[in-house]
């Protein structure tokens, strides 16, 4: 693969990059402004980022490079507007033939949140959880058919949004047992087309990581850069230097396999797709903890108050590792993949 950007995408690039550093939050108490934030949404909206992985069954509008450079940029800037969501809920609606009706959507996962929940019928089998919550926005379930075993697409009503561990990202519950209107009419999903889809999710939260290691480690260098002790900057000091210098390496590397991921959304197979996205997760996750939690440490005192932004690039962090599976599952597939194991290396 060439991993170099092309024009389009370089271009694509800079608007998000602009966009994310004009409307993003600056500071934890920029997540309280209500006119920031809906311009922040009427901004992305107006951009079409959101339909990104429309189009028709056979070809997105986008590919997955181009949605995994906006869900990287709004993730630099913990933007606190819903994208992933959407780009999902939008891709599967591709898949099965379906054509948006202009509602909003957001994706209905199961309380492990390790992917869609399923139906065995005409209600919810267990409670749901949606993450990334636009407004009123209808839940998408996946439908497998009693009769034939078949997987269709369903939506369910979902409760309030409220706030949870991420500060830029609401979730709003489903209850079990709620009713579920099926959508169509469809042609049924097929297994390659769920894998796929499947690999382009794990791909976009392992970029959302990726995003978020960038954000919080140029916090903590601006900040070593300008905080001074024993009358130097922090940052000319050799153990912080270290811990900045791990980092960066954590993150370029995570990078590397998220870009690999996302080429592979569309140019390879969708088992090898999907085997891709749980490298690129499984990197993310294991490293975005550890980024994270060093750009607290360079902070060292402030960086354990309400007011440092540190924690909010903490918490997204947390949340985007558990979507779609951490590295836990990530790496028991890959080991299923490549040597067969049922239960991982064990």
């Amino acid at each position: 693969m060439d991993a170099r950007p092309s024009p389009e995408q370089r271009e694509l690039q800079e608007s998000a990059d602009r966009l994310a550093a004009k409307l993003g939050p600056s500071t934890v108490g920029d997540l309280d402004d209500i006119d920031r934030r809906g311009r922040l949404e009427a901004a992305l909206a107006q951009a079409g980022w959101r339909e990104l992985r429309t189009g028709t069954t056979d070809e997105a509008v986008a590919s997955g490079v181009e949605t995994a450079i906006v869900a990287r940029a709004l993730a630099r800037r913990v933007c606190d507007t819903s994208y992933l969501a959407p780009v999902l809920a939008y891709d599967l609606l591709r898949r099965a033939g379906l054509e948006p009706d202009g509602t909003g959507y957001a994706i209905v996962m199961a309380g492990s949140l390790a992917g869609p929940a399923a139906t065995g019928g005409a209600t919810l089998s267990n409670t749901g959880l949606a993450v990334d919550v636009a407004g009123a926005a209808a839940g998408v379930v996946l439908i497998t058919g009693a009769a034939d075993g078949a997987v269709r697409l369903g939506t369910v009503a979902l409760g309030p949004a409220s706030t949870g561990v991420d500060l830029t990202r609401p979730v709003a519950a489903v209850a079990a047992g709620s009713v579920v209107a099926p959508i169509g009419p469809a042609a049924p999903l097929t297994p390659d087309a769920l894998v796929a889809w499947t690999a382009l999710a794990v791909t976009l939260t392992s970029a959302d990581l990726v995003g978020v290691m960038e954000g919080t480690l140029e916090l903590a260098t601006e900040y070593a850069k300008h905080r001074r002790q024993y009358g130097a900057s922090i940052g000319s000091y050799q153990a912080v230097q270290h811990l900045l210098a791990e980092a960066k390496t954590l993150t370029e590397g995570a990078a590397s396999a998220m870009i690999h991921a996302a080429w592979a959304v569309d140019a390879l197979p969708p088992a090898e797709a999907r085997a891709a996205a749980a490298v690129a997760k499984a990197y993310a996750a294991r490293a975005a903890r550890t980024v994270c939690e060093t750009s607290i440490q360079v902070h060292g005192g402030i960086g354990n108050t309400w007011e440092c932004m540190a924690h909010v690039y903490l918490r997204r962090a947390l949340l985007a590792t558990e979507l779609f599976g951490g590295d836990g599952p990530q790496l028991a597939l890959l080991a299923h993949h490549r040597w067969g194991a049922p239960h991982g290396l064990s």
